[in-house]
């Protein structure tokens, strides 16, 4: 099961409405913001101290401390943040997805019956949000 965030522009046309160098330059923009919420992503789930318990996992044997709720996913084996990657970019709607391809991170975005959720894809996409607007707005300034 995978999980998906969509950074799209707001324009029903598409791309229909702009010249081509603005078009290459809001495909640009749709890449950088792609790259800027995987980024984000796979950071979240690397770095910053995580509160869950600590236990024993074995093959290799090793200590890990697990992610609190409400936390990213701590990483273990580095499998999660590697294959969190941009899928291509949608010309009707103006979009591109940042998709995680592990199996298991719809569990850790959203929780289950016995676990709370470790959510990194949303977060992600939610502090990018300012940053992406700006940059658009630049854009469509441009176009003018």
């Amino acid at each position: 099961m995978k999980t998906k965030v969509k950074v799209q522009s707001k324009n029903p046309n598409g791309f229909k409405n702009y010249s081509k160098s603005i078009e290459k330059e809001l495909k640009r923009n749709l890449r950088i913001a792609g790259m800027m919420v995987r980024n984000t992503a796979v950071q979240s789930i690397l770095s910053g101290g995580k509160s869950g318990k600590v236990y024993e996992k074995y093959n290799p044997r090793r200590t890990h401390r697990a992610s609190g709720e409400g936390q990213a996913p701590a990483s273990d084996t580095g499998f999660l943040a590697s294959n969190i990657v941009l899928s291509k970019i949608n010309d009707q709607d103006m979009s591109i997805e940042v998709e995680s391809r592990a199996e298991y991170s719809e569990f850790l975005e959203y929780g289950t019956q016995n676990m709370k959720a470790r959510p990194f894809m949303f977060p992600a996409l939610e502090e990018n949000k300012p940053k992406i607007r700006r940059m658009f707005k630049q854009t469509r300034g441009k176009a003018k």
